[in-house]
């Protein structure tokens, strides 16, 4: 499974790679990380349906991950890959919006790891 993150903090990257680790080296998964929601659509131009899962932060500077998320609905024919919103914050509005927009799933920050794993091995079924 190829996965995008697309986040705003840098940091973010080699998070994700230790907690992957295993999956990454086993090639389980591939991970690409884009820092802004302009880099995803760049990144989603080129590679084309090669991502399965996209996973983007909500509240970045610029082009926003609900603003994003409603331009990959635009962009795709069916099947689009699976879109889960990442924020630090929990509120219902952009629990709301994130669903509106078509978004397939919902994590908080800090990210629970064992759940968004779960989440990647139904996914991969």
């Amino acid at each position: 499974m190829r996965i995008l993150i697309v986040d705003d903090e840098h940091d973010v990257k080699p998070l994700f790679q230790q907690r992957f680790r295993r999956e990454i080296k086993s090639e389980e998964i591939q991970m690409d990380f884009v820092y802004s929601g302009e880099e995803a659509l760049e990144h989603l131009k080129k590679n084309g349906h090669q991502n399965s899962l996209i996973l983007s932060d909500i509240n970045m500077p610029g082009m926003t991950g609900l603003q994003l998320l409603g331009q990959i609905r635009k962009m795709y024919a069916p099947p689009p890959p699976v879109i889960m919103m990442v924020t630090a914050y929990g509120d219902q509005d952009n629990r709301r919006s994130a669903e509106t927009l078509g978004a397939d799933d919902f994590l908080t920050k800090p990210v629970d790891f064992k759940l968004l794993k779960e989440k990647i091995k139904a996914l991969s079924l």
